[in-house]
């Protein structure tokens, strides 16, 4: 029988041959200061419109709590690098800025079946019981990503590693064995302020803390309703996420490149014409996203991103079009659609702009 130490490697050596990027063992109960900061965050105000960051927070806290039986976290990471800076498509108004994670399949369903292969695998060699979870469950990945030594929280909140850079997915197999965990690792962002200063909305309030009601993620994406009009101009033409304090962060230089062809850009996701979103119905919609993560917000809160874009595009040729949306029957399509007639219709739009 193989020891604790031996069972370990295997287990690192297993999920290198199953496709993933690093692979680090800590243990539920490694990140006692999270409930605090979590707590902080919460009280702040800072989550906005994401009440099941408060709703469950004493599991999101204490992984412990999650699962009380595991004595072991297995965290995996798993590279989507892109192929070409996220932040060319801003140069480019007419045209939609989807983050790089979302321009083809939804990597939930390729992460959890890749980790269900290495948990069923754990198993058969050591026995145990696993449960798995990525993003999909109220648990602290990055803290505990931290804490197993797969990288450190930068400035930008996002789990940064010097053998991969900042572009990657984290996944995490709770376990009944008891396997020795790795050491944490420690803060290499020194005075870096480059993802800071990237951020369109200055949504981080000091360096590791974030006002998630002022991030493009959390606007196009968990945002219920009309985004605040201060707001709307900063977006520019991101319509699903923001990628641009990852793109600034200089650790990059050591990213490796997606193994996975399917978190290769879509062609048809990689520059889509906003004029050809705008025009899409829940059926087009539902068709176009199938498979794809930005099926989630559904078609109403989509076009009203595409809306906000067209808007911040300049191009006045888009008004007929944005007056069609204003009969929408979405309440928020409306608002969205009035708001980006009346930003087109300005005689003067880059003064405006820069007043802003």
């Amino acid at each position: 029988m193989d020891s604790a130490q031996q069972l370990k490697q295997r287990v690192v050596d297993a999920a290198a041959d199953m496709g993933f990027g690093l692979c680090r063992i800590t243990r539920p109960d490694a990140i006692p200061q999270v409930p605090d900061r979590l707590a902080q965050f919460v009280d702040a105000g800072f989550h906005g419109q994401m009440g099941w960051m408060a709703d469950r927070m004493a599991w999101r806290g204490n992984p412990a709590a999650l699962w009380p039986e595991a004595r072991s976290v297995i965290m995996l990471a798993e590279p989507y690098t892109p192929d070409h800076d996220p932040r060319d498509i801003l140069n480019h108004p007419d045209r939609a800025a989807i983050s790089v994670y979302a321009q083809n399949k939804d990597y939930h369903d390729i992460v959890k079946k890749r980790l269900k292969r290495l948990a069923r695998w754990l198993i058969e060699q050591a026995g145990g019981q696993v449960k798995v979870f990525v993003d999909t469950a109220p648990v602290a990945e990055k803290p505990l990503g931290q804490a197993a030594g797969l990288g450190w929280q930068g400035k930008h909140t996002n789990l940064v590693s010097r053998d991969l850079g900042n572009w990657f997915f984290i996944g995490s197999v709770f376990t009944t064995l008891d396997l020795p965990p790795d050491p944490p690792e420690g803060d290499h962002c020194g005075s870096c302020r480059a993802c800071l200063q990237a951020c369109p909305t200055d949504a981080f309030v000091a360096p590791y803390q974030m006002d998630a009601r002022r991030c493009i993620s959390y606007l196009t994406i968990e945002h219920h309703g009309p985004v605040d009009p201060e707001l709307r101009p900063l977006m520019g033409n991101r319509i699903y996420g923001c990628d641009d304090c990852l793109a600034a962060c200089p650790w990059n230089k050591f990213a490796v490149a997606a193994r996975d062809i399917r978190y290769h850009a879509r062609d048809d996701l990689l520059a889509p014409a906003l004029a050809d979103l705008a025009m899409l119905d829940d059926a087009a919609f539902r068709a176009k996203f199938s498979g794809s993560p930005i099926k989630r917000i559904g078609r109403n809160r989509f076009v009203r991103n595409v809306l906000y874009a067209i808007g911040n595009s300049r191009d006045k040729t888009q008004i007929p079009l944005c007056e069609r949306l204003i009969s929408d029957d979405d309440p928020t399509v409306r608002d969205a659609a009035e708001w980006a007639v009346q930003r087109l219709s300005q005689t003067d739009v880059t003064n405006h702009h820069s007043a802003l």
